[in-house]
C-alpha cells in the first residue's frame, strides 16, 4: 500500500478523499491555492503545498506545478478527484512519465472516453441504443443542414469534456448559428478542442446514469442505477439512487448496457455510463462515459456499501480483491449546496460565510467549508453535498428535508431554501422529474434585496450582546432602543426579533415576498413604490415592491425598519446584533452593502397590533437628557464649580459622533487635581474605570457619552450616566443638538424605568419623564465606604448609574495585590448565580457590576457585596488560572499613522502624543531615542490587568533583573483566544513576572 497520496484537487472531493486514506493509514499530500489558503481540505490536512496563484489555470490545472509537488513530499501515487485535471490524458500520462501512480482510467481510455463521437461508437457496437446525431460539424453551415436533418428541437454538443458545459438547445434554425458558435467557442476555452456534433432533443427526458467499476483486465463490477434528472442549465442538482419508477427489466437492462460498454474498453478505476431515458417510449439512449469519481458518487456508496475512493486507491496499489460482493440496501438522495443567488438568475456569491452549522454527524455531508471560510469566485461554486439515507424513497427526502432546515449558512447567498423546495414539490415528491423541470419551477425566496444601503445600515436587537463585556465585547443593540423596540411591538415580534438601523441616510430596499414592516424614528421621507408610507404603523408589502429612504427630515438621527418576524441572520455571542468595530454579528459582522440579500420569515396573517401614537415621543432638536451622578465627582477629581457646569451649562452635539460614542462641545473643567498621577498626565487619566453605556466620559477636557459600541474598559473619568430610561435619547442626537443634563436620585431613576417598561408592554400610554431633582438633593456619588482591616483595603462603592455600582479596592494605585481581589470579586459574584445581574467587569483595581433594577434593587446588591467582603479569602490564599499567550506586534503601523493623523484632523492637533505616539512615548520615559522605545517593548513580557476593548497591560522589560520571579499560578496552554474560552484574570496572563515588594509586586 502507498506511504502518500497527493491529492490534485480541492474542496470537498478533496476533503473526502483525505478521509478514505487516512482510514487506510496513508498520508494525505493536499495542494492549494492562495485563495484556497483557509479551505477546509488545507486546515484537515497535515501535509500541504502551496500552488501560488488563484485561477484555475494556475494552481489546479498546472499539471507540472501538481507533478513537482508530487516530487517535492514524497507522495507515491496521484488522485485527482473530479474536474479539473480529472479527465486529462495528457495529466495521466504525466504522471507515468514522472513515475507516479494515477489513481484512475489509463491515458487512452481518457483520450478516448472524453470524446464522445468516439463513445458513441463504441457503444454503437455493443448494441446500445444512440440518439438521432450527426457526426462531428465543423461550420455553422454543416451544424444547420444536421439539424434540419434529425428534426427540431436539437441539442448542440461540445464533444469534448462534459458536466453539460456548453450544451445548448435549438428550438428552430433561426438559433443554431449563434448557439452553433457559442457551443464551439465554450468547448475550446474550456476542454482546448472545439469539436462539436447535433443530437435529437428529447423535450421529456430523463437523465439516468451506472456507476461502475473496473480492473483494467475486463472485469466490470456495477453498482445500480442514479436519477440526476433534476438539473438547471445542464448542471445536477439533485441526485437519487435507486432511481424511481423503473421496473426490474428496466433496471436490469440498463444496467447491462453499462457494464457491456465499460467492459469493450476493459475500461479500469470508477466511471459512469450516462443515459438519456425517454419517459413516453420508456427507452434509453446511450449519451456519454464520465471516466473518473462523479460528484454523486456519495449515493452510491450509502446504498451499496462500499467506498468508491479506497477501491481506486487499491486499484492503483495493486491490492484490489479478487472477489467482492456488494448488494444494495434502501435509498439515498443527495442536494448540492452552491453558493449563488438563486432570485438573480443563481448568480455565483463569493464571500465571507460567518455562520455554518449542519445537523449532527447522523447524515453525510461533504464540505470544505465552514464559519469563517471566504468563498472565492475563482472556482465551482458548490460547498457541500448534503446526502440523506433511509429504508424508502419517501424517507429519505423527508429525512433530507429535516436535514435542510437544520443546515444553516449565513454571509452569503446560496441555494438552501431552493432545494427544500424541489424536495417539497409535488414533481419531485412523485419522481415524475425530467431534466427541464427546473427551467419551469417556481421560486419565491423570503428575502429583502438590498438595493441601496444608505449611509450606514446594520441589522440590530434588543437588548444586545448582554454579558460578554467582561471580555471587551460591547452590548451593541439598538442605539435608540425605544423606537426599536415600539417597530417590533407594532409587528406583534418577539422582543428579540432582529430588525434594521439606519442613520442619517436609510437605504432602498426591494422585498421578494409578502410581508408587513414598520418604520419608527426619525422621519426619512420614507416611500413604497413612490408614495409616502406613515411611521409607527404596521404596512403590508407585496412581491416586488420597493422602499425607499432618505435623508433624515427634521429632529433626530436614526430611523428603524422592522418586518414580521424578524431578520433571519445567526446568533453571536448570543445576538443578531452587528458590531462593526469587531466584525461580527448581523449581516457578515458589517453595514449593509448594494446587492446583499436578508432573509425574513413567511408572512402570517393578524400579527400587528395598534397602539396609542402618544408612546412615540417627538424628537426634539432641544433636549432634557436625566442623567445619576458619578461613579466619580467632587471634590476628588473636579471642583464643585464643574459639576455644576455639567448639570447646568447647555451642551452641543459634535460633529465627530457616532455608535461609540456622542462627543460634546462645552465648558472646559478646572479639575480639582494637576494631574492623573501614576494613571496619567492629564486629571482626567485614572488606572481604570469599567464604563456604563450612557456615561459621560472626560477624555481630556472633551466629554463623551459612550454608546452601545463604545469601549468597555478605559482610563477616564466620568462625572455622570445618562439613566436608562433615557438612553434612547442618544441615538437620536445629532450634530448641532443642544443637550441640557438633568440630575436626578437613583431612586427616582429606576421609577421612571418601571414606568417605561410597564408602558412598553401595553404601548397604550404616553412615556413619561422622571421627576428632576434638585442639585442640592443629589448629595454624594459614593454610596459605601469599606474601612480597611487586617485582611481587606478600603472598598468604594460608587453610583455609576441607574442599575450600575461601580467597586474600587484600596488606593489609586498600581498594586497587583488588588488586580488580585477584584478578580475575586468578580469570580465569587459570578458563582453566587444572583438573579438580575447582568454584567460583571473587572479592571485593574475595580470591579463593575451591572444588574437589572426591576429584578433586584441596589440594596440587595450592595448586602450580596458587602457579603463577599467577609467569605473572601486573604491575598496571600488566592489561586487563579492563567495562561501564556504570544502574540505578534506590528512596529509603528500603517494604521496607527492614520489613526493619528485622522486625531489631528477631526478631533484635536494639540494632543501629546501627536503626530507621533512613539516620539511621545520616548519623550514621557526619558529614553533617548525611538529605537529603545522599540527595544523596550519587543524585549518584554505582559501581564495582562484588564481585558477590554481597551487594552490594559504592564510591560516588563527582559532580561529580567535577578530579583525577579515568575509569579503565574497555574498554566493554562491554548493556541488561539476567543472570548468564549478567555479563563484567568481578566481572561488571560502573558508571562507575569515581578519583584515581590511592600504592597504587591513591583515591575
Amino acid at each position: 500500500m502507498f506511504k502518500k497520496v497527493l491529492i490534485a484537487n480541492r474542496g470537498a472531493i478533496s476533503c473526502r478523499i483525505q478521509r478514505t486514506l487516512k482510514t487506510l493509514e496513508i498520508e494525505p499530500v493536499v495542494v492549494y491555492s492562495t485563495a484556497d489558503k483557509e479551505s477546509l481540505h488545507v486546515l484537515e490536512a497535515d501535509t500541504c503545498v502551496h500552488l501560488p496563484g488563484v485561477t484555475p489555470a494556475e494552481t489546479y490545472l498546472d499539471v507540472a506545478k501538481i507533478i513537482a509537488a508530487a516530487k517535492e513530499t514524497g507522495a507515491e501515487a496521484i488522485h485527482p478527484g473530479y474536474g479539473f485535471l480529472s479527465e486529462n490524458p495528457n495529466f495521466a500520462q504525466a504522471c507515468e512519465a514522472a513515475g507516479l501512480i494515477f489513481l484512475g482510467p489509463t491515458p487512452e481510455q481518457l483520450e478516448t472516453c472524453g470524446l464522445k463521437h468516439v463513445c458513441h461508437e463504441i457503444a454503437r457496437k455493443c448494441g446500445v441504443k444512440l440518439l438521432e446525431g450527426s457526426g462531428l460539424v465543423q461550420t455553422a453551415t454543416e451544424a444547420l443542414s444536421a439539424s434540419q436533418k434529425i428534426g427540431f428541437p436539437v441539442i448542440i454538443k461540445s464533444s469534448a469534456g462534459g458536466g453539460g458545459i456548453g450544451m445548448q438547445v435549438a428550438q428552430s434554425a433561426e438559433e443554431v448559428e449563434s448557439l452553433f458558435s457559442q457551443v464551439q467557442r465554450l468547448s475550446q476555452s474550456n476542454f482546448a478542442d472545439d469539436s462539436v456534433f447535433i443530437e435529437k432533443y428529447i423535450e421529456r427526458a430523463r437523465h439516468l446514469e451506472v456507476q461502475v467499476f473496473g480492473d483494467g483486465k475486463g472485469k466490470v463490477w456495477t453498482f445500480g442505477e442514479r436519477d440526476c434528472s433534476t438539473q438547471r442549465r445542464n448542471q445536477k442538482v439533485v441526485e437519487e439512487t435507486p432511481a424511481p419508477s423503473l421496473n426490474d427489466t428496466e433496471r436490469t437492462e440498463l444496467i447491462s448496457a453499462a457494464q457491456r460498454i465499460a467492459e469493450s474498453v476493459n475500461y479500469q478505476s470508477a466511471g459512469t455510463i450516462e443515459f438519456l431515458w425517454d419517459e413516453l417510449t420508456r427507452e434509453f439512449y446511450f449519451l456519454e462515459i464520465n471516466a473518473r469519481l462523479q460528484v454523486e458518487h456519495g449515493v452510491t456508496e450509502e446504498v451499496w456499501g462500499v467506498d468508491l475512493v479506497e477501491l481506486m486507491v487499491r486499484l492503483g496499489a495493486n491490492e484490489l480483491p479478487e472477489m467482492m460482493d456488494f448488494s444494495p440496501r434502501g435509498h439515498s438522495v443527495q442536494v448540492r449546496l452552491y453558493a449563488e443567488d438563486p432570485y438573480k438568475n443563481f448568480q455565483p456569491s463569493a464571500g465571507l460565510i460567518t455562520h455554518f452549522e449542519s445537523p449532527a454527524s447522523s447524515y453525510r455531508c461533504d464540505r470544505w467549508v465552514q464559519s469563517g471560510t471566504v468563498v472565492s469566485p475563482y472556482y465551482d461554486p458548490m460547498l457541500a453535498k448534503i446526502v440523506s439515507h433511509q429504508d424508502t424513497r419517501e424517507q429519505a427526502i423527508t429525512t433530507l428535508i429535516t436535514e435542510l432546515e437544520q443546515t444553516t449558512c449565513y454571509g452569503i447567498e446560496t441555494n438552501l431554501d431552493y432545494l427544500q423546495d424541489i424536495l417539497r414539490s409535488e414533481t419531485f415528491q412523485t419522481g415524475e422529474m425530467y431534466t427541464q423541470f427546473l427551467n419551469v419551477f417556481p421560486f419565491v425566496p423570503q428575502t429583502l434585496e438590498v438595493v441601496d444601503a444608505g449611509l450606514e445600515t446594520t441589522v440590530q436587537d434588543y437588548p444586545g450582546r448582554v454579558g460578554r463585556w467582561d471580555v471587551g465585547v460591547p452590548p451593541s443593540g439598538p442605539f435608540d432602543p425605544l423606537h426599536f423596540r415600539v417597530a417590533n411591538s407594532i409587528l406583534g415580534n418577539l422582543e428579540d426579533a432582529a430588525g434594521l438601523e439606519m442613520s442619517v441616510k436609510g437605504g432602498t430596499f426591494r422585498f421578494h415576498a409578502e410581508t408587513a414592516i414598520c418604520l419608527t424614528g426619525a422621519d426619512m421621507q420614507a416611500t413604497l413604490n413612490g408614495a409616502p408610507i406613515p411611521r409607527n404603523q404596521a404596512l403590508r408589502v407585496q412581491a416586488g415592491d420597493l422602499l425607499k429612504c432618505g435623508f433624515v427630515q427634521g429632529a433626530g438621527q436614526r430611523t428603524y425598519l422592522c418586518l414580521a418576524g424578524g431578520i433571519q441572520v445567526p446568533l453571536y455571542m448570543g445576538s443578531r446584533s452587528t458590531f462593526k468595530l469587531g466584525k461580527f454579528g448581523g449581516h457578515g459582522g458589517r453595514g449593509l452593502q448594494p446587492s446583499d440579500t436578508l432573509h425574513y420569515q413567511a408572512f402570517q396573517e393578524n400579527r400587528s397590533i395598534t397602539v396609542d401614537p402618544e408612546i412615540v415621543p417627538e424628537l426634539p432638536e432641544s433636549w432634557d437628557i436625566h442623567v445619576t451622578y458619578g461613579p466619580h465627582g467632587a471634590p476628588e477629581f473636579f471642583t464643585e464649580e464643574d459639576i455644576e457646569k455639567v448639570f447646568q451649562e447647555e451642551w452641543e452635539v459634535h460633529y465627530n459622533s457616532d455608535r461609540t460614542g456622542i462627543r460634546l462641545i462645552g465648558p472646559k473643567p478646572n479639575w480639582a487635581r494637576t494631574d492623573g498621577g501614576e494613571a496619567g498626565l492629564h486629571p482626567s487619566n485614572i488606572h481604570d474605570n469599567a464604563y456604563a453605556v450612557g456615561a459621560m466620559d472626560f477624555t481630556g477636557d472633551m466629554p463623551i457619552l459612550l454608546g452601545p459600541d463604545g469601549p468597555s474598559l478605559g482610563g477616564f473619568v466620568c462625572p455622570a450616566v445618562i439613566i436608562k430610561a433615557d438612553l434612547w435619547k442618544m441615538g437620536q442626537l445629532k450634530p448641532g443638538d443642544k443637550i441640557r443634563f438633568r440630575c436626578v436620585l437613583n431612586a427616582q431613576a429606576e421609577q421612571a424605568l418601571v414606568a417605561q417598561e410597564q408602558r412598553m408592554q401595553t404601548l397604550s400610554a404616553p412615556l413619561a419623564s422622571p421627576v428632576t431633582g434638585k442639585r442640592e438633593a443629589i448629595g454624594t456619588q459614593i454610596l459605601q465606604v469599606s474601612e480597611p482591616d487586617s485582611r481587606m483595603e478600603q472598598i468604594t462603592y460608587r453610583q455609576a448609574g441607574d442599575g450600575v455600582i461601580l467597586i474600587e479596592f484600596g488606593q489609586m494605585e498600581l498594586d497587583l495585590n488588588l488586580r488580585f481581589k477584584a478578580q475575586a470579586f468578580y469570580e465569587w459574584i459570578q458563582q453566587s448565580n444572583t438573579e438580575g445581574i447582568l454584567e460583571l467587569v473587572p479592571g485593574i483595581r475595580s470591579l463593575q457590576v451591572q444588574f437589572d433594577p426591576i429584578v433586584i434593587d441596589i440594596n440587595t446588591i450592595l448586602n450580596l457585596l458587602q457579603k463577599a467582603e467577609g467569605e473572601l479569602p486573604p491575598v496571600d490564599d488566592m489561586e487563579f488560572n492563567s495562561r501564556i499567550v504570544h502574540l505578534p506586534l506590528s512596529w509603528d503601523d500603517p494604521s496607527t499613522r492614520l489613526a493619528i493623523e485622522k486625531y489631528t484632523q477631526i478631533v484635536r492637533d494639540d494632543a501629546p502624543w501627536c503626530p507621533s505616539n512613539i516620539e511621545f512615548i520616548r519623550r514621557i520615559n526619558g529614553l533617548d531615542s525611538e529605537e529603545q522605545v522599540k527595544e523596550i517593548v519587543y524585549n518584554a513580557s505582559y501581564f495582562v490587568m484588564g481585558l477590554g476593548d481597551v487594552y490594559l497591560g504592564a510591560p516588563v522589560a527582559t532580561p529580567l533583573d535577578p530579583r525577579h520571579r515568575l509569579i503565574t499560578t497555574k498554566y493554562n496552554p491554548a493556541r488561539t483566544w476567543t472570548p468564549e474560552n478567555a479563563v484567568g484574570i481578566g481572561g488571560a496572563y502573558l508571562c507575569i513576572y515581578g519583584m515581590e515588594g511592600p504592597g504587591g509586586y513591583q515591575f
